[in-house]
């Protein structure tokens, strides 16, 4: 990792050659954004481009673990300073503000002292991003602030590579952007929720639950909201820790009604023997401090944990940046930005079409072979190669249902339920296995294959066309 002004960093410099260096900013460093960053490290060559990282968090959050960590279970630490240790990567601890697509450059604000604070983050693609603190609920993919005390951050400034304009607010220009920012969690405006609810998008919010939680005493009840693959796993994994405690699910559908036969009887008979109580077909209509609102009446809720979806973060819907009505940035086939060419988008804040043209969905099944199809497509550029194509794909969804048992419900390559489905404690094991596969991907972005930097190619200055020679009559 190089810190400060270490040669060969931001802003724009002369090397050996006489060459500028191709500055590559990458924001948000979850799933996607951190494999994006080492990805493209091993496969560029130090003196030809300068590769920066922008992160408000020092350490790579597991965003796919954080109904682990809202029960009391401690995750390993996993500090950025180690992962990219000798890679070349640039961290800088700072929250983004704002992007100026037009202009090339990223608003970023140091990330303060003492630790995480603020919004938390999620599976969505990532685990903690550039993003700062609203000081509200938790985000996702670990938003918030956090501390540059550990000395991975510089509180000085962007030295050269970048300039501030004295109000704490400092410009980071790019010549290439990945925008990784991830998502935060989605509310849907129900009355309430914003105010009274917690999320386990990140780790923030996730520990704010645990401290909740931990002050619970017998028989007072839970209720989560959303029967998706987070809801599901806060509710087993809570049921599991606390089985002093009334948890119940409300789904808005029938429990499971995605997943095949099997998976779906699995699913009720584990729940059941949580001693689950679930509400299907049931829509949350508003949430109270110590009750939710539903279409079927009120439900007594000491704590309330919202588990409906997520939403893209606004920073890319108030840019030029080509978005859906989500403010998801439409992209390529290679992660390219539809209207700049010079933004790529991966992991939940991109809208990338899968088998069949149908979206992407955001998780980090989804967010990792982004990243690695945006590192590829973005060395391919710069080098004069030819961009490989990585499939874009599911497998299968895998969900942990407490410590002890599991559901890996296989699908189609877009993401339908097949007949099969793997149960009991092998697909817990199978599931922690993929857990640990992610993260270890992270830290190894090309699978521990073997790379060769490539040298960057030198694109040659336009020539002026000549002005028409006057005639004469």
């Amino acid at each position: 990792m190089q810190h400060g002004n270490a040669q060969g960093q931001g802003h724009v410099q002369e090397h050996g050659h006489g060459r500028a260096q191709h500055r590559v900013v990458v924001l948000g460093a979850g799933y996607a954004g951190a494999i994006a960053a080492g990805r493209l490290a091993r496969r560029l060559r130090r003196e030809d481009v300068a590769i920066t990282l922008v992160n408000a968090e020092p350490d790579f959050v597991e965003r796919v673990r954080m109904h682990q960590l809202a029960v009391g279970q401690e995750l390993r630490p996993r500090p950025f300073s180690e992962m990219f240790a000798g890679t070349g990567v640039r961290l800088r601890l700072a929250r983004v503000t704002a992007v100026d697509v037009d202009g090339r450059t990223v608003s970023i604000t140091e990330a303060e002292p003492g630790g995480s604070s603020g919004s938390g983050a999620s599976s969505g693609s990532g685990a903690s991003n550039g993003l700062g603190s609203s000081g509200g609920s938790s985000a996702s993919d670990g938003l918030g602030v956090s501390g540059g005390s550990d000395g991975l951050g510089s509180s000085s400034g962007l030295g050269d590579s970048g300039s501030s304009g004295g109000s704490g607010i400092e410009e980071l220009p790019y010549d290439t952007l990945v925008y990784a920012l991830g998502s935060t969690w989605n509310t849907h405006d129900v009355p309430g929720a914003a105010d009274h609810a917690h999320d386990i998008a990140g780790r923030p919010g996730a520990l704010r639950l645990r401290e909740r939680l931990a002050a619970l005493g017998a028989g007072q009840p839970v209720v989560v909201v959303g029967g998706g693959l987070t809801g599901l796993e806060a509710a087993t994994e809570i049921a599991e820790a606390r089985p002093d405690l009334e948890v119940t699910l409300a789904a808005r559908g029938a429990l499971g009604d995605w997943l095949s036969p099997k998976g779906a009887r699995h699913l009720r008979k584990v729940m059941a023997g949580l001693g689950i109580t679930v509400h299907e077909n049931t829509t949350v209509t508003g949430v109270g401090a110590d009750h939710v609102t539903t279409t079927a009446g009120e439900l007594p809720a000491s704590v309330t944990i919202w588990t409906t979806g997520f939403a893209a973060h606004p920073i890319a819907q108030a840019t030029t940046l080509k978005t859906d009505a989500t403010g998801r940035i439409e992209v390529d086939g290679t992660m390219r930005s539809l209207s700049h060419p010079d933004v790529y988008a991966i992991g939940d804040a991109a809208l990338a079409q899968g088998p069949g043209g149908k979206p992407l969905r955001m998780s980090c099944a989804s967010g990792v072979p982004m990243a690695w199809q945006a590192a590829d497509a973005i060395a391919a550029r710069l080098t004069g190669t030819k961009s490989p194509t990585v499939p874009l794909r599911y497998f299968n969804q895998c969900i942990s249902l407490g410590r002890k048992e599991g559901l890996i419900q296989y699908v189609t390559a877009d993401d339908r339920a097949r007949t099969a489905a793997l149960t009991g404690r092998l697909a817990a094991f199978y599931k922690e296995l993929v857990c640990k596969g992610a993260a270890w991907g992270v830290a190894n972005p090309t699978l521990a294959m073997p790379t060769r930097r490539r040298p960057t190619v030198v694109q040659p200055a336009p020539v002026p066309t000549p002005a028409p020679e006057a005639t004469t009559a």
